[in-house]
């Protein structure tokens, strides 16, 4: 599987220098990074609006425009998926990363051996939450993690899929079963929950982390219970 990233910095040199040292990463690790540059926060903005299927930032705090953790809070409000490694010749900024879960800050020049290892956190981040189920609705293409989903049910001939917002399609149950992995359990006709977003499960409901309590239709406990305790 490619991994797409975005290098946004106003200086070109500095651009081309990361992406380089993005390749020669990827090279040794013998793993696909499609790695595209922007020189402005505005510039990654008007691509990201066409495709939103980035993992990895890469972005320089001082820009003009729009500067780097204003980019970073803006792409945090829809999506938490996305890694952000700030690139910076000042200190002074560190504090602000913790409101956007920022990966790691690299100090300009950047050093090969800190970014390389910035890289290989970043990727074994990815491989242990990869998984994403690509949706298309209303003629964009959306993908949503497999950890933000809390659950999907049915009503009719309309699946809904409840993350952190919902989002509902005519398909069947079964075509979503075939898609997600081995964290969600058919719970029944009507059901699918994340087995890693369940706190408590009694005979006839079963509770997730955020207060919701969905039915248990009969016979589904004891299943339910054995796959939990195979998943952790």
């Amino acid at each position: 599987m490619a991994y797409r990233a975005a290098i946004c910095d106003d200086s070109a040199a500095d651009c081309k220098y990361i992406r380089k040292l993005i390749s020669e990463w990827a090279q040794e690790r013998n793993i696909t990074v499609n790695a595209e540059e922007f020189p402005s926060a505005e510039s990654f903005l008007f691509r990201y609006a066409e495709n939103k299927t980035f993992d990895l930032l890469l972005l320089d705090i001082e820009m003009d425009g729009m500067d780097g953790v204003t980019l970073a809070k803006r792409i945090r409000r829809e999506n938490e998926a996305v890694q952000i490694i700030f690139i910076t010749g000042y200190s002074d900024y560190i504090a602000e990363g913790y409101e956007v879960a920022a990966l790691h800050y690299l100090m300009k020049p950047v050093n090969q051996e800190k970014l390389f290892s910035v890289l290989d956190r970043a990727l074994e981040k990815r491989r242990q939450e990869e998984g994403c189920l690509n949706l298309e609705l209303s003629g964009e293409m959306l993908r949503i993690p497999f950890y933000e989903i809390r659950y999907l049910d049915v009503h009719q001939n309309y699946v809904t899929i409840h993350c952190k917002k919902e989002y509902t399609v005519k398909r069947t149950l079964s075509e979503f079963e075939k898609l997600l992995d081995q964290r969600f359990f058919r719970a029944g006709r009507g059901l699918i929950v994340n087995l890693t977003q369940i706190r408590r499960v009694a005979k006839t409901d079963v509770f997730l982390a955020d207060g919701t309590a969905l039915p248990l239709p009969r016979g589904i406990y004891e299943p339910l219970n054995r796959a939990i305790i195979s998943h952790t």
